[in-house]
């Protein structure tokens, strides 16, 4: 739900026509390789810090792996600057076999190591490809904007690439008075995206009244910066009702950008793709809404319904393709996916008339 580059037509394409489920795209923007990322793919993190020499490093804690606390490391370390050597604090070091060395992520403070260690046990393993995401985002959520800056950091990157659905599992352990005041603050812009997500979890009407005079003014002024997210909260706060506004404000508004459409095609995907305050029937009739208004673009929410097994579009799809709406390669490659993907005789045929 989410720092935005401004993608063309294309790559808007093809990020809409193909659903992310690991993570949530409306507030991933700059967070490329997170802390808690690192964590996950590293075998060995401990805490360390240098001995007196400064040449070597001590571990202290074990967070993950099969190191020993009071073991050395001999070897030199990526990213160890010297501030951090000056300042005599433990330091995050992880290890992966396949890596020449040991690799800094920064201080933090030995009283961390437990909450590392929790953090760890909920990546990837073999019973469990994926992260175990309630209980990942259950133990950052608390650590927003904490006053330890890597704990902060580690938090606010789970929160970025969080599945949307967890998000909304935080609601009860959320004050939206606080990410209100994240949100005014302006040495956050950066982390607008997730936290407008998140006040849309905890917020109430104030809260909506706030997300509703932001979008009257992207709207007056075409501007779709962060706009995904504001859309997918104001979504979670209002609910199906507002699935109209969207509908005739951007999906048949002819002068919207597409940077404005791919923005609200995101955040209906994701509540589409969660299936709570606003129903997926009510998503998917905005998306057939897209396919009549804007028959170009008809492959841009193709992938999706696909995803969610609804094969009812496949008349139309077919028709588009027999048609001469001029489309763009990526819509077109979508909507030949969709029928492939569809088990219904109609759409085995419309791919045969295509060859």
């Amino acid at each position: 739900m989410r720092r935005r580059v401004l993608l063309g037509a294309l790559g808007l394409l093809m990020i809409l026509a193909v659903p992310v489920a690991y993570a949530c795209p409306l507030c991933l923007g700059g967070v490329l390789f997170a802390p808690g990322q690192q964590l996950d793919v590293a075998e060995e993190a401990v805490l360390a810090a240098p001995t007196a020499d400064g040449t070597r490093w001590r571990i202290i804690e074990v967070a993950k792996g099969h190191a020993v606390a009071g073991q050395v490391i001999t070897e030199a370390v990526d990213g160890a600057d010297a501030a951090a050597l000056r300042a005599g604090r433990p330091v995050l070091l992880l290890r992966h076999e396949q890596w020449p060395r040991w690799s800094s992520a920064g201080t933090i403070g030995v009283e961390y190591a437990g909450w590392l260690r929790q953090l760890g046990a909920t990546g990837p393993r073999a019973d469990r490809p994926d992260v175990d995401w309630r209980t990942r985002v259950a133990l950052v959520a608390p650590y927003l904007e904490s006053p330890e800056p890597l704990a902060a950091d580690i938090a606010y990157g789970e929160i970025a690439r969080a599945p949307y659905g967890a998000l909304r599992s935080l609601k009860a352990r959320l004050d939206a008075a606080t990410i209100a005041r994240w949100l005014d603050d302006p040495r956050l812009a950066a982390r607008r995206p997730a936290y407008t997500l998140l006040l849309g979890v905890a917020g109430g009407p104030g809260d909506a009244e706030r997300l509703e005079r932001r979008l009257d003014a992207a709207w007056a002024a075409r501007e779709a910066t962060n706009l995904g997210a504001v859309l997918a909260a104001d979504l979670e706060l209002r609910g199906p009702s507002r699935v109209a506004w969207i509908e005739t404000r951007y999906l048949a508004d002819r002068a919207r950008t597409m940077p404005e459409i791919a923005a609200a095609l995101q955040a209906l995907s994701e509540h589409g793709d969660e299936n709570g305050a606003v129903p997926r029937a009510r998503v998917i009739q905005a998306f057939l809404v897209l396919i009549k208004e804007r028959r170009p673009m008809a492959g841009l929410v193709a992938g999706h319904l696909a995803e969610w097994e609804y094969w009812d579009a496949v008349g139309e799809y077919a028709a588009l393709l027999a048609s001469s709406v001029p489309l763009d390669p990526a819509s077109r490659a979508a909507i030949i996916t969709y029928l492939e993907r569809c088990p219904r005789a109609e759409a085995k045929a419309a791919l045969a008339s295509l060859k």
